[in-house]
């Protein structure tokens, strides 16, 4: 075993809170740096751009919905990673040919977990040998096809197209040691990465844990079912929690965390982004349709999340939202909400909101820049407001449930030297996550 510049050993009781020390990101506009990230959400700026014409997806097809009765119209418009085919494989050692052959979602979360290991003040070259786990949520998003085609690049595509490798190359890349897997939960996968490296570090698996999502799409595929289904947008906006919310939006991005024990953390000199009070998951099992969401297992988890933080709702400041924009998600979701988090006193409840409207649907990335919004907001001591929502949704009373909805640039004051704030994600799957973090003001 090398030396351990960064003390990564088994640290603390039980007791000792994990806690956050870095993170990185992308997200369409163009964002890759946190400053990036803000400055789209405090300037109010939406991230849709047309479907790129790059990929060899048959993007008129797609678009042409008189072959398609019954569809919903599909718009041009949707969350692009500027960066999916950007990739130097000669800095992570890998040939440029087996770098075609890797799903894009393996290249931007090798890269996404190098910038926040960075981010942490940490030397991805020093973790070599040592327990640190990592733990990233993706689903299959259709690159590569029919594989039996690409017999030039036979010998990778089997690694390349697996979802297995999005968090194993990682490992591999670096060389660590501790556990390393691939989580799908479809939309909560984020959050439910985050909540499995939590568990091991507890638990004494690993020193230190990458922890988050990535989505990058192979194909325009999920915007076809969901015409069908009829939950996208209108008019290829996202309008979560609004009156008018129409419809989801698809989109990429990624998110990723560097976790340690806090004990750990400060003997070593890192900084503390948030401490996790809670992260919890729990299972709709059987609603009105496997896809349909559940509000009374959303009660019973943002229940269980609040008495494993040892919280008040009266103490959640913010509530970053799942927010789909479609009328069954809001609609439960904000009953659910209302009867957990909402105040006694008119005015006085968690400001609510969802990035959704700047980015649209993450999907496996959701979660991760839902959270890093929430960093982001406590850092700058404002909450970003929701777009696309200055009427808010009928569903629920806002004055008398004590929720507000974030429809501007809202001062966000720290109670007690801190800041509390809650994240959701609920997957297609049926698997509901949900996060309550503490941020010091100080960071």
């Amino acid at each position: 075993m090398p030396p351990d510049p960064h003390g990564l050993r088994p640290t603390g009781p039980d007791g000792d809170p994990v806690v956050i020390i870095g993170m990185a990101i992308e997200a369409p506009g163009g964002v890759d740096t946190a400053e990036a990230y803000w400055s789209l959400l405090a300037e109010q700026r939406e991230a849709l751009r047309p479907f790129p014409r790059d990929r060899g997806w048959a993007v008129d097809a797609v678009l042409d919905g008189s072959r398609r009765d019954g569809f919903k119209p599909i718009h041009d418009l949707g969350g692009f990673l500027d960066s999916a085919a950007s990739f130097d494989p000669e800095f992570f050692g890998i040939s440029p040919r087996e770098a075609v052959a890797m799903d894009p979602q393996q290249r931007v979360a090798l890269r996404v977990a190098w910038r926040a290991l960075e981010n942490s003040g940490i030397n991805p070259d020093d973790l070599a040998g040592h327990d640190v786990g990592c733990y990233v949520g993706a689903s299959a998003m259709g690159y590569g096809g029919d594989l039996a085609g690409y017999t030039d690049l036979t010998g990778h595509l089997m690694a390349g197209t697996a979802l297995g490798p999005v968090s194993g190359r990682i490992a591999y890349t670096l060389d660590l040691a501790g556990p390393a897997l691939t989580v799908d939960t479809s939309c909560s996968s984020a959050l439910t990465a985050l909540h499995l490296a939590a568990q091991a570090l507890r638990s004494g698996d690993c020193d230190m844990a990458l922890a988050g999502g990535v989505c990058v799409m192979g194909s325009p595929g999920f915007f076809v079912e969901f015409a069908k289904q009829h939950a996208l947008s209108d008019d290829g906006h996202c309008r979560p929690y609004s009156a008018h919310a129409s419809g989801t939006v698809w989109a990429e991005g990624a998110a990723m965390f560097v976790l340690r024990r806090r004990s750990a953390a400060l003997r070593d000199g890192h900084r503390v982004l948030a401490e996790l009070r809670a992260t919890c998951l729990n299972q709709d099992g059987r609603s009105v349709g496997l896809t349909a969401p559940s509000g009374p297992a959303q009660v019973r988890l943002f229940r269980r999340a609040m008495e494993r933080a040892g919280v008040r709702p009266e103490d959640i400041g913010m509530i970053e939202g799942h927010g789909t924009a479609t009328r069954l998600g809001d609609r439960t979701e904000l009953v659910s909400l209302a009867q957990t988090y909402g105040a006694t006193e008119p005015g006085c409840g968690a400001w609510l909101g969802s990035v959704k409207s700047n980015l649209g649907h993450t999907q496996a990335a959701a979660g991760g820049l839902g959270l890093a919004k929430v960093l982001l907001a406590a850092e700058h001591a404002a909450i970003p407001p929701t777009l696309h929502a200055d009427e808010p949704s009928r569903e629920i009373d806002w004055d008398s449930q004590g929720l507000r909805l974030a429809t501007k640039l809202t001062d966000w004051p720290a109670v007690g030297g801190q800041r509390l704030a809650a994240v959701t994600a609920f997957g297609m799957s049926g698997t509901n996550a949900h996060v309550i973090v503490s941020i010091p003001e100080a960071a």
